[in-house]
C-alpha cells in the first residue's frame, strides 16, 4: 500500500498562467489541474518593490480566473529578475537580450517569484514571494551572440532559461531552483497543505481527485 498525494474531495486546481515551464513544474506534484491563463497588465505600478510587484500580479492573475471558477483553487504566479536594483523584463529584440546578458555576466542577481493561491467561494488565500540568488560566470561575447540568436531568451524574465541553454552560464543557485524556472514548487505544495487543499491518503499508486 502506497501513500497518494491528492486534492481534497471535489476540489479542482487551476493554473492561471500560460507558461509551459510553470505547467511542467506543477505537474511534479502529480495532481490534476487545468490551465486557464489570467490576463493582466504587467507594468510596474508606482514605486512598488519587486516583491510587491510579483505579489500584486500573481494575485490579479489568480483573481481574474477565480471570478469565473469560484469553487476551484486558482494558482497565479509572476517572476522577475533583479540586477543592481534594476528589474529585467522579457526581451523583445536581440539588442534587448544582448544587453541583459551583458548585465548578468559575471554577477549575482536575484530571481523573485510571487505566487497566490485562492478560492473565491471561501475567500481563503495565501500569497508569498520567494527569492533565489543566481550567479553567472563571465560570458564571452561570442557566447552571448550565440545565445541571443536562439529562440530561448525572448519569453523569459531576465532573458534566459535556467533549465535550457543558459545552464551553461550558471555557476551557482542559492535558494529554490524551481523558483528560478518560474514556480517555487516546494512552497506551493506547502501552501496547498496549509489551505487544506492537499491531502495524503492510502491508495494504490493512483494520483487524482478524492472520490
Amino acid at each position: 500500500m502506497t501513500k497518494d498525494m491528492r486534492l481534497r474531495r471535489k476540489t479542482e486546481l487551476i493554473l492561471a498562467s500560460a507558461s509551459p515551464r510553470r505547467e511542467e513544474l506543477l505537474s511534479l506534484l502529480g495532481i490534476p489541474f487545468r490551465v486557464i491563463p489570467g490576463e493582466v497588465n504587467e507594468e510596474i505600478a508606482g514605486k512598488e518593490s519587486p516583491e510587491e510587484h510579483v505579489l500584486r500580479l500573481s494575485g490579479e492573475k489568480a483573481a481574474s480566473v477565480a471570478a469565473l471558477h469560484p469553487e476551484a483553487w486558482v494558482l497565479g504566479a509572476d517572476t522577475v529578475v533583479i540586477i543592481d536594483g534594476e528589474i529585467l523584463g522579457k526581451p523583445v529584440r536581440r539588442e534587448d537580450a544582448r544587453e541583459m546578458m551583458c548585465k548578468l555576466s559575471g554577477k549575482t542577481h536575484r530571481v523573485v517569484t510571487g505566487f497566490t493561491l485562492l478560492k473565491a467561494a471561501s475567500k481563503d488565500r495565501v500569497s508569498r514571494a520567494v527569492t533565489s540568488a543566481v550567479t553567472f560566470r563571465e560570458i564571452a561575447a561570442e557566447e552571448i551572440e550565440w545565445y541571443v540568436a536562439t529562440d530561448e531568451p525572448y519569453d523569459k524574465a531576465g532573458g534566459y532559461a535556467a533549465q535550457g541553454r543558459a545552464a551553461l552560464f550558471i555557476r551557482e543557485i542559492r535558494g529554490s531552483h524551481t523558483n528560478v524556472i518560474g514556480l517555487p514548487i516546494c512552497e506551493v505544495a506547502e501552501a496547498l497543505r496549509e489551505l487544506g487543499a492537499l491531502d495524503f491518503d492510502e491508495g494504490k499508486g493512483h494520483v487524482g481527485h478524492s472520490e
